[in-house]
């Protein structure tokens, strides 16, 4: 297991995460999609995983209510999956969630991405629904993670 630092970065760095999603995900995303997600949301968080000083992961929320805080989305380089690091992203944005006074974590994961469903799952994260994604055209699994309660 890889030890990753995580760090706090600000929203001047998102030309950093598209770069980062880009080499995760298809089809690539330009900054402006992650500008435009993140206009008029509060509290935006953007976390970056380290290993050895290199990006090894991120991952980007906001607040949704007053009680409830957003994982938008996790992302782990290729060269670093199965080292643990998306578990230490998972980790870090839920203690700053609960350090922030929120009491859920909530994120939503593709049926088919079964490695972060695991993960999920693993850390005390409950199903709470289903929807259909349309541009996907597949099911969306929708996970909550009470922050109030000792983890075990």
């Amino acid at each position: 297991m890889a030890n990753a630092d995580i760090v706090l970065l600000g929203p001047a760095e998102l030309p950093l995460i598209s770069d980062l999603y880009n080499q995760v995900f298809r089809p690539g995303r330009d900054v402006a999609v992650f500008e435009r997600r993140f206009r008029n949301r509060l509290n935006p968080l953007i976390l970056l995983a380290q290993v050895d000083r290199q990006p090894a992961g991120f991952a980007l929320g906001y607040e949704m209510k007053a009680s409830t805080f957003y994982c938008w989305l996790v992302g782990v380089l290729p060269a670093y999956r199965k080292a643990g690091i998306a578990s230490q992203i998972m980790e870090a944005m839920s203690a700053w969630a609960r350090e922030n006074g929120y009491h859920v974590l909530r994120f939503e994961c593709f049926n088919r991405a079964r490695p972060m469903l695991k993960i999920a799952l693993q850390q005390n994260f409950d199903i709470v629904g289903v929807r259909f994604d349309t541009d996907e055209a597949a099911n969306l699994i929708i996970l909550e993670q009470p922050l109030d309660e000792p983890e075990s």
